[in-house]
């Protein structure tokens, strides 16, 4: 075999270089939101919901980070769950943000189920190599306290059970009326989004700074 021309001299002037590159590699990564219509922005303008306030607050503040919001209204944890693997392999996210289980609710099917299909999410999300986030949810009173509280169980039950970052109701602050409520009485408003955004806030950046990507953890959402 032929010995390398290469001069020795030329990787003490290539090293300082690779080293400029090194944290933009580190830096990089994308936010996969699995949501429902909370997360695709139901009936308002999608650049007013949440998930586009979270894009333009990482611009500026994480600006190694993407984000892909792959969000479907009237999406149920089993069919985020039948999603999942092809969005893994397509997208290859640094963090995925499970907000799922609020039609799972609103439809009265099992919380048990549900729990079983967000732990799955969790599982293939951590094999895919990338870092779950859980967004939880609550329902209305009509549904009946024990349904209530089991719905709730859930949701805590899973981000203890796997150690997630966790917000336990991501529509918490939000005040019943015309100003943070549509006239479903289901969607947020545009004028509710940054209140999402901050719920959401805490877990994502536990999430950012597990995955590498930056670390805002104690740092406000701008």
């Amino acid at each position: 075999m032929r010995a390398s021309r290469f001069p020795r001299c030329a990787v003490f002037f290539l090293l300082p270089a690779l080293a400029l590159f090194a944290p933009l590699r580190a830096a990089a990564g994308e936010l996969l939101i699995l949501g429902d219509s909370i997360s695709a922005a139901y009936g308002i303008d999608r650049d007013s919901g949440w998930v586009a306030l979270l894009e333009r607050a990482l611009a500026s503040q994480c600006p190694g980070a993407a984000v892909h919001n792959a969000s479907v209204s009237g999406e149920t944890s089993a069919g985020g769950l039948q999603r999942l693997p092809a969005l893994l392999d397509r997208r290859r996210p640094s963090v995925v943000v499970i907000e799922l289980g609020g039609n799972d609710g609103l439809r009265a099917l099992p919380p048990a189920k549900m729990a079983d299909n967000l732990a799955q999410m969790t599982r293939l999300a951590r094999a895919a190599g990338a870092e779950p986030v859980l967004l939880g949810m609550q329902i209305p009173p009509n549904y009946g306290p024990l349904y209530q509280r089991r719905f709730e169980r859930a949701f805590a039950q899973v981000a203890r059970d796997h150690d997630l970052p966790f917000a336990p109701f991501l529509l918490d602050g939000l005040e019943p009326g015309a100003e943070h409520f549509q006239a479903d009485g289901i969607h947020p408003t545009a004028a509710a989004q940054p209140l999402l955004l901050r719920n959401a806030w805490p877990p994502l950046a536990r999430a950012l700074a597990a995955a590498q990507v930056c670390d805002l953890v104690g740092h406000a959402v701008n």
